[in-house]
Parts: C-alpha cells; structure tokens; sequence
C-alpha cells in the first residue's frame, strides 16, 4: 500500500504544482488577455503565495484529527474546481478572490501529503519516501511548465488553468482509490507547537526554505516575460527553457531521493544552495538563449531538489514533530514565493519608473536572499551535527 500511495501522492503533488506554475507559466497571454502590467498580473502569484503561506500551518492544526484519505482527496477536488471557476473569470478583480481560495487546497495537500506518506513508510525510509512524493514538482516542472507557456501561446491563459482542473481531478480519484483508510499522524498538542517556534535550529532550518524561495522567485515569477523581452525569445524558446530547467529539477530531485538517507539532508541543502548561487552569480552572462540554459543548469538541477531535502531534514531532526515541520516548511516555501515574486514585482515598477531597463539588478537581489539562506544553512547544519540529542 506505500508503493501504491506514494505514486498517487506524487500526482497529487504534480498537480498542485502545475497549479501553483500556472500563473508564472501563462503570464505573457494572461497579461495580454486582462490588459494589466507584468508587474500587477505577478500580483497573482503573490497573493496566492500569502494564501498559502498563512494556511499551511493554520490549516495543519484544524484538519490534525482528519482521516489524510479523505483529507487529501477533498483537497484536490477542491483544486480542480477552484481551477476551472478561475478559467472563467472575466477580469483581474475577479480571478484574485478566487484564485486565492483556490490555493487553500495547496496549502493543506502538500504538507498533508509529506506527513502521510512518513507515517506509512518505515523509519529507515522515511526521508527517501517523502523526496519521492516531492518529485511531483520536479515533474510538474518538467511538463507543466513548459505546456503552460505554450499553451497561454497557443490557446490562451484559461486552457492552462482547465489543465490544472483535469490533473486535480483525476488526482482526487488516484489518492481516494490507493491510500488506505486510517492515516490519522498523531495531533500535535499546542506545547508541541510552542517547542517547534521556540526551537531556534528548527526554526532556523524553516527559515532557510523561505530565504531561499525568496532568491528564486525574485527571477523565476518572472522568467517567461523576460525570456520574451530581454533575450527576444520565441514561444517556442520559451516553453524549450521551461523544459530544460524543469528536466534537470526532475534529474535532481531523482538523484535526491536515491541518495539523501547516505549522504544527509542537510549536506545536500547547503551544496543545493550554492549551486543557485552559482547561476544568480552567472546571470550577467546570460545574454541569449543558449547562454541562458547554460546559466541555468546549476539552479535548475538544485531548486527543486533544495526543498525536497529541506522536508526529509525536518522529518529526520524530530520525527516527532514532523506534522507541524512539514506545514511550516510548506508555509516557508509559499512565504519566500510571496517575498520573492512581490518583491521582483517592485522592482520592475521601480526600474520603469526610473527609465532603467525593466529587470535591472533583479538578480543580485535574488543572490543576496540566496547567500542568506547559505549562511543560515550552515549554522544549523553545524548545530545539528555538533549536538544532534538537543535539535
């Protein structure tokens, strides 16, 4: 039965994946389509990222005494339908409500979906487990992506957004048929949350995850409508870009899940994080399309990897606490995506304002959130090493 689960939560993951890229993947039509700036129609990605920032843990602690099967099915489909009501929105101000209860369901699936696979699996698997589910988005990466951006080309933003509805919805029948019944982890109490945001490693482990979101989404909010216009890409180009980063995500996060439990999370986070160092450092460089996929590599077959291993670091440090970890890990994903995409969205409002080309310096913003969470990564890691019967 975790065989047979964990295939079903991986879909589920990609699905919310593809449902949370979207936005980032149809930008140019959506933004065509509701004559609204790049920098308000990024405004969706940050509200959304907000949303489901506040909710992960909000939501953790309400649903605790939940059957996950049930849980997780009505998540999906909550999506799905969230997703299709979006595809028929006539305007800006009415897609922005209801995308953002749309992604309610994300901010109680993946956190959900990682705590329930760990209950499954035994110990000496657990973090294999829970990287194996989270290469949902490596592949929603590799597929959604790229299919958003070219569908938005093609056939416009609301078929993208119909895409996602279909994937929730058959993700929805995938999970209620394969999880078995009973997967109720255990509630935490509210002394074992006030020891989870009272830790300072712990906490400090979270943090980076929202440091290190913060630096991507800088750039990546934005990196279809760049592609466009600062390197003249075609929509082709485009969707190719989309697919070579998402390939090398997918190649990353496989190779994570095979070796995370020898090597140790936490040593796979820090060399994660320079790596997209490494590419934020190079960006100057990246002046064509070609160029632009060379710079890419080290971020790309790190990003996704990055998180995954943040997950199987915080379930291993205090298994105990995994519930409430995983939803404040999923928050902190959701909280640097927020940062990071309203803060990139400032920028470009800024450097147009100032006559200055509109993604001007957006990427040494991007290096400082990531060199940030290298330095916070470090400190706990040698805190977790020095005294692992106090982390």
């Amino acid at each position: 039965m975790v065989g047979t689960g964990r295939w079903a939560l991986l879909f589920g993951n990609f699905a919310i994946g593809c449902g949370v890229m979207v936005v980032a993947g149809s930008l140019n039509d959506l933004t065509r389509s509701l004559q609204v700036s790049v920098a308000v129609g990024g405004q969706l990605i940050t509200v959304a990222a907000v949303v489901m920032s506040l909710g992960a843990p909000t939501l953790a602690a309400l649903v605790a005494g939940w059957d996950r099967r049930l849980l997780l099915t009505l998540a999906l489909v909550w999506y799905g339908l969230g997703h299709a009501a979006s595809a028929l929105m006539p305007d800006l101000a009415w897609l922005m409500p209801v995308r953002a209860l749309t992604m309610l369901a994300a901010a109680v699936f993946t956190p959900q979906a990682a705590a329930a696979i760990g209950w499954l699996a035994p110990p000496e698997s657990r973090g294999r487990a829970i990287t194996f589910v989270f290469l949902g988005w490596s592949v929603a990466s590799v597929l959604g992506m790229p299919l958003h951006s070219y569908i938005g080309e093609a056939a416009g933003w609301r078929w993208a957004f119909g895409l996602v509805a279909l994937l929730s919805l058959v993700g929805a029948v995938w999970v209620w048929r394969a999880l078995p019944q009973g997967i109720r982890p255990a509630a935490m109490s509210a002394r074992a949350w006030r020891e989870v945001f009272t830790h300072p490693v712990l906490m400090g482990v979270v943090l980076v995850t929202a440091l290190s979101g913060a630096g991507q989404f800088t750039l990546f909010a934005y990196f279809a409508t760049y592609y466009r216009q600062e390197l003249m890409a075609s929509p082709a180009e485009v969707s190719l870009l989309f697919f070579w980063f998402g390939g090398f995500g997918l190649l990353g996060n496989v190779l994570l899940s095979r070796h995370v439990d020898h090597l140790g999370a936490g040593r796979i986070v820090g060399w994660a994080l320079v790596c997209m160092a490494l590419s934020l450092a190079l960006w100057p460089w990246a002046g064509g399309v070609a160029a632009m996929a060379v710079v890419l590599l080290p971020w790309a077959f790190a990003g996704f990897a990055s998180n995954s291993a943040q997950q199987a670091r915080l379930g291993a440090a205090a298994p105990a606490l995994a519930p409430a970890l995983m939803a404040l890990n999923t928050s902190a994903i959701y909280l640097g995506q927020a940062l990071g995409a309203g803060g990139g969205g400032a920028m470009v409002t800024a450097n147009l304002l100032a006559g200055r080309p509109t993604y001007a310096h957006m990427h040494w913003v991007s290096l400082a959130w990531m060199l940030a969470a290298i330095a916070l990564s470090a400190w706990a890691l040698r805190r977790m090493t020095d005294d692992p019967e106090h982390v």
